[in-house]
C-alpha cells in the first residue's frame, strides 16, 4: 500500500496579512476542496511548521483542527525539520498510510515570518545549525561559505549565480502564487548597487532567497482509494537522508547529503536523471542550486555552470529547474516549501498547472533541504497509472 495524492492547496506566497491559523485554514480547505473530499473522512493530519521563535504559535498542529468542526478528535501532528518540516510532514503521513493506520490523510505546511523583522528572522534560523560551533552564524553567512568555498575551487562564478537569479525571477513572473512575479533582469543579479548589496560575502542580495508567510496543503490517500478521485499523483520514489549537522564533519564541496538522497532516489524509482521531465529544488541561495546541479548528477563536480551556459536548466531547456520561481523568487515560508514543492510538481504530472505547465510534463522530481546539506527530501512524482 502507498500513498496518492489527489488535491492540494496554495495560498499566496509574500508579506501577508494572515494569522498562521488563517493561513493553515486557507490552504487545508483549499486541498479538501480540490480532492472532494468530507473532512470527516480525514483519519490523521501532518503539519509542517518550523517556527523557530518567529511566531508565538507553539502549538501549530491542534490549530489545523479549526479548519473544519468535523475535524475534532483528529490526531494531529507538528513535524520539525529545519526548512524541510513540509517534507518531514509529507513523509510523515504517507508512513501512516504505508503501515495501514490512515487511509485519508491532511498535510499541510505553513509559515509566518515577515511578524519579525530581518535580523530577528536570522535570529531564529540560526537555531537550525550546529551550536556548538556555528551559533550566532547567520544562514546567509553559512552559504556564503560554501560560495567562496567553490570559488577558490573552481574560480568566480558570480555571473552563474546571478543568471541563476535571473532565471527564477523570469520563471516566477507566470507563478500568481510567487511573492515576486519580477523578471530583475541578469545585469541587475550580477551588479553589486545599492538594491543589491553584498550580504555576506561573495553573495549578494540577489543571490538569497525571500522572507515569506505563507502556506500549502495536500490531502493524500491509500492508492485502493484514489480510484474515486478525479486525479491522483503517485511516489515512484520518496527519500529522506540525514547528514551530521556540524560543517566541520563534512566535505561542503561535495554536497553529500543531497548527492546520497538523489542516488537513492533515483535507483528507489529505477530511473536515471535524464529520465526527468522537470525538477523544483532547493534554492535558498543561488549556490545552493549551483550544487544541486551537480548533486543530481546533471554535471561533474565544479562544472555545474555549463547547465546555465548551454541552456538545459531554462524553462525551455532539456531539463528546466524551478519553474515555479523557486525559493529565490516564489518565496520561502521554511515549513511550507516542502509541502508547495509536492503540490506543484503534483500539478504539472496532472496538466493542472496553469501558467506554470510545462507541455508534456510526466514526471517530476523534487528537492527540499533542511539546514546547510542536512535533512535532504527527494520525491520522484507522477501521475497515477493503474497499477501504480
Amino acid at each position: 500500500m502507498d500513498a496518492h495524492i489527489v488535491g492540494w492547496g496554495h495560498t499566496p506566497f509574500g508579506r501577508l496579512s494572515e494569522s498562521v491559523e488563517e493561513l493553515v485554514c486557507q490552504a487545508a480547505n483549499e486541498a479538501i476542496s480540490h480532492a472532494g473530499i468530507n473532512p470527516k473522512e480525514i483519519d490523521g493530519i501532518w503539519v509542517g511548521h518550523y517556527n523557530g521563535g518567529l511566531v508565538p504559535d507553539g502549538f501549530i498542529s491542534s490549530l489545523a483542527l479549526q479548519i473544519n468542526p468535523e475535524l475534532r478528535f483528529t490526531p494531529a501532528t507538528r513535524l520539525e525539520n529545519a526548512c524541510a518540516s513540509g517534507s518531514a510532514a509529507v513523509y510523515g503521513a504517507r508512513d501512516a498510510i504505508r503501515a495501514g493506520r490512515a487511509k485519508v490523510t491532511l498535510v499541510i505546511g505553513v509559515e509566518k515570518m515577515t511578524a519579525k523583522d530581518t535580523k530577528g528572522v536570522a535570529e531564529s534560523l540560526m537555531t537550525a545549525s550546529y551550536q556548538a560551533e556555528e551559533g550566532g552564524v547567520t544562514f546567509p553567512q553559512v552559504f556564503g561559505r560554501y560560495a567562496d568555498a567553490y570559488f577558490q575551487a573552481y574560480g568566480d562564478k558570480s555571473d552563474i549565480l546571478a543568471h541563476i537569479a535571473a532565471k527564477n525571477h523570469t520563471n516566477s513572473v507566470k507563478n500568481p502564487l510567487a511573492q515576486m512575479q519580477k523578471d530583475v533582469g541578469f545585469n541587475f543579479c550580477n551588479n553589486v548597487s545599492e538594491k543589491n548589496p553584498i550580504v555576506s560575502p561573495p553573495l549578494r542580495l540577489t543571490d538569497c532567497s525571500l522572507i515569506s508567510d505563507g502556506a500549502a496543503a495536500l490531502v493524500m490517500v491509500s492508492d485502493d482509494r484514489s480510484g474515486d478521485f478525479d486525479r491522483a499523483v503517485c511516489f515512484k520514489a520518496g527519500v529522506q537522508v540525514n547528514d551530521f549537522l556540524p560543517m566541520s564533519s563534512r566535505d561542503i564541496l561535495k554536497f553529500e547529503g543531497p548527492c546520497e538522497a538523489f542516488r537513492r532516489a533515483f535507483s528507489e524509482a529505477k530511473i536515471q536523471v535524464s529520465d526527468l521531465d522537470f525538477a523544483e529544488v532547493h534554492d535558498c541561495f543561488t549556490i545552493a542550486e549551483l550544487l544541486i546541479y551537480e548533486a543530481m548528477g546533471l554535471a561533474e563536480p565544479g562544472c555545474g555552470s555549463n547547465l546555465i551556459l548551454d541552456g538545459t536548466v531554462y524553462s525551455s531547456g532539456d531539463l528546466p529547474i524551478n519553474l515555479s520561481g523557486g525559493l529565490k523568487a516564489k518565496g520561502h515560508p521554511v515549513g511550507a516549501t516542502g509541502v508547495s514543492m509536492h503540490a506543484l510538481t503534483a500539478a504539472q504530472v496532472s496538466g493542472e498547472a496553469g501558467s506554470l505547465q510545462k507541455e508534456g510534463a510526466e514526471l517530476g522530481c523534487l528537492f527540499n533541504m533542511g539546514g546547510s546539506g542536512v535533512a535532504n527530501y527527494c520525491s520522484i512524482l507522477e501521475q497515477a497509472k493503474p497499477g501504480n
